[in-house]
């Protein structure tokens, strides 16, 4: 599923993975058939791009083992296992991981072979610990007290040093006319999720609010930002 992540076909490279523009707040997210009903409302929810700043901070890793968060139709896993990462795509709904299966196979047989998706409910999911040489959420956007378990979880899953990869909407996108949830909880900084970890364990590579150009329902030009938290757990 992903909330909120992957490039909508013909819109913003960060348009989301979550909650719709018209979004009832009293219809569960994290609920499969919500994701695969919105799915089928189109051949490809999202574009075959993956998100530009798993792009910018990961393409100086050495490839190892990658989980890919909410992989959503599997842009990001794709790219990773391009590149040689061995990826665990996971997410709630069962006819995106169809399609990024698909799209795998697309991609050449090394590729698909190197991705293994799996559907699993992430609000309750645990990664095996101590695992994995880089983790990646892009765009998980769940009211906080389903988000930071499933953080500190994904957390807990990294190798010493292996890479955490928070990406999502920043707070403030929501004085903007680019259509977000008009749920506050749902948003996070990415200083929110750095204070969750422990310094004693990890060092922090990046923390940011990054500025970046989207296009509004009405067709105007709107500077928004992504909250981009990279982090190393110490060895």
């Amino acid at each position: 599923m992903a909330p909120m992540s992957e490039t909508p076909p013909g819109g913003d490279a960060r348009g989301g993975h979550g909650t719709p523009h018209a979004h009832d707040p009293r219809q569960p997210l994290a609920n499969q058939s919500f994701w695969d009903e919105r799915y089928r409302t189109r051949d490809a929810l999202w574009s075959a791009q993956p998100n530009s700043q798993l792009v910018s901070e990961t393409s100086d890793l050495a490839p190892g083992e990658a989980l890919d968060v909410g992989c959503g139709e599997g842009a990001d896993a794709i790219w990773l296992a391009e590149r040689g990462w061995r990826v665990t795509a996971v997410d709630f709904s069962a006819v995106a991981l169809e399609r990024g299966a698909a799209r795998a196979i697309v991609a050449g047989a090394e590729v698909a072979q190197r991705i293994d998706w799996r559907h699993e409910d992430l609000t309750k999911w645990a990664p095996p610990a101590t695992f994995y040489d880089l983790v990646s959420a892009q765009f998980m956007h769940l009211p906080k007290d389903q988000r930071e378990p499933l953080f500190s979880r994904l957390a807990a899953s990294v190798a010493p040093g292996g890479c955490l990869l928070i990406v999502g909407h920043h707070p403030s996108d929501l004085q903007t006319s680019v259509p977000r949830p008009r749920m506050p909880d749902f948003l996070y900084t990415a200083s929110d999720v750095a204070d969750a970890l422990d310094p004693r364990s990890w060092e922090v590579i990046v923390s940011a609010a990054r500025e970046r150009t989207s296009i509004d329902p009405g067709g105007n030009t709107v500077i928004i930002h992504d909250a981009v938290l990279r982090a190393q757990r110490r060895k």
